[in-house]
């Protein structure tokens, strides 16, 4: 019975401890936000979701977004297992940006980030470095199930090199609402110059996906 006791008082004090590193963190990173929108923009409000995710809702000119919100999501470290399995994979904290346009796209467009792969040429060496590479820089490309495609993707393409720039890792375009996400790592904003980067590549990609609409 004391063992018993004991460990829910240890796995409750764990829980309170970690809750309580999740919430500075996430305090931390809504202020890297705030900053970072440099007086264009500013959290209205927010609300955690669980231990490990935070939603706030922000407020810009109507010219830039509409409905935005970020949700940021942590590692679960008040949950002692899933915390194991979380680092296990590897998984990131990310910070998701997500608003309306003010007119709905036409169009669903998925940018990831871009990544380098290469193979050698079957050539065993007992050192790493003697190694021999063949490495490939492709060119963007675009997947689509139009029909009918239109000759000067520059939005969509516009929309790959902003996301490559300022390495984030996820963007999507969808008619529905949200109509438009980004995904970056957490810790890249932590730099004020980064965190200004991504707003601006917002913008930026936002204003590329008007310019299609028009």
């Amino acid at each position: 019975m004391i063992d018993v006791v004991c460990s829910v008082a240890v796995l409750g004090l764990w829980y309170l401890v970690f809750s309580n590193y999740n919430r500075k963190k996430g305090a931390a990173a809504l202020r890297w936000m705030q900053t970072a929108c440099a007086g264009k923009g500013r959290v209205v409000e927010s609300h955690w979701m669980g231990s490990s995710r935070l939603q706030a809702r922000l407020h810009f000119p109507s010219r830039w977004f509409e409905n935005a919100r970020v949700t940021v999501t942590f590692q679960p470290r008040a949950l002692p297992v899933q915390w194991l399995i979380s680092c296990w994979n590897r998984q990131k904290e990310t910070l998701t940006f997500e608003a309306d346009l003010g007119g709905s796209p036409s169009f669903h467009l998925e940018v990831v980030r871009h990544r380098w792969s290469a193979h050698n040429r079957g050539t065993l060496s007992r050192k790493s470095d003697e190694r021999e590479w063949d490495l490939y820089q492709p060119g963007p490309i675009i997947l689509t199930t139009r029909t009918h495609w239109k000759q000067d993707p520059s939005a969509e393409l516009n929309a790959l090199m902003s996301a490559r720039r300022q390495d984030i890792l996820q963007v999507h375009f969808r008619p529905e609402s949200p109509q438009f996400s980004a995904t970056v790592h957490l810790e890249a904003l932590a730099d004020p110059n980064a965190a200004a980067g991504f707003v601006s590549a917002l913008r930026e990609i936002a204003a590329g996906a008007s310019a299609h609409r028009q």
